[in-house]
């Protein structure tokens, strides 16, 4: 079981003109803004990522705002690993429980989950604030992830399994955000 004292939630690449043409896209942003509150709530840290800004462009703005006292870090690689200000800012943290959030599925998700995994770090991809350009391609994505040990959670479940119990204010803030 993951907890909100040894948890982080990694976002990748969410951003440009590639952000907007993923499939489901609607709903993907939808659930990365929950998922993004419910981090903030629970105060468990956002890692933020940024694929080649200058080409890709910003992460997608109405998301962006919601880590206003974030910045994120640029990366040419597509294992965030492969980037050392993301190891440095990653240990730093000190914990060993990572959501997988973000895009595509099938590239910088895959080898993220799959070189945290090597690393000894628990991972779960939450399936449903992760896309790719191509429905098939996701599937794969988290096929792949959890052929290599990357537990598949949805964004309800990850936070019901953080909050651990129904009351307390927390629990009242992220029931009315989901409602």
């Amino acid at each position: 079981m993951f907890s909100k004292e040894k948890s982080v939630m990694l976002l990748i690449d969410v951003q440009g003109r590639l952000a907007q043409i993923m499939h489901d896209k609607d709903i993907l942003f939808q659930r990365l803004e929950f998922m993004i509150r419910a981090m903030n709530i629970l105060n468990v840290p956002i890692i933020w990522m940024e694929q080649i800004p200058k080409n890709l462009g910003p992460t997608t703005e109405h998301l962006a705002a919601l880590m206003p006292d974030n910045s994120p870090i640029e990366k040419f690689t597509f294992s965030c690993c492969n980037e050392p200000e993301f190891m440095k800012r990653f240990e730093a943290l000190g914990r060993s429980q990572v959501f997988l959030t973000g895009i595509e599925t099938h590239i910088c998700v895959f080898q993220t989950g799959y070189d945290l995994v090597q690393l000894g770090y628990q991972v779960q991809v939450v399936t449903d604030c992760v896309s790719s350009r191509e429905e098939k391609n996701k599937a794969v994505g988290i096929q792949r992830l959890s052929s290599v040990g990357v537990s598949p959670t949805s964004f309800e479940m990850a936070i019901f399994e953080l909050m651990k119990e129904a009351k307390g204010d927390e629990f009242k803030q992220i029931v009315k955000m989901i409602k």
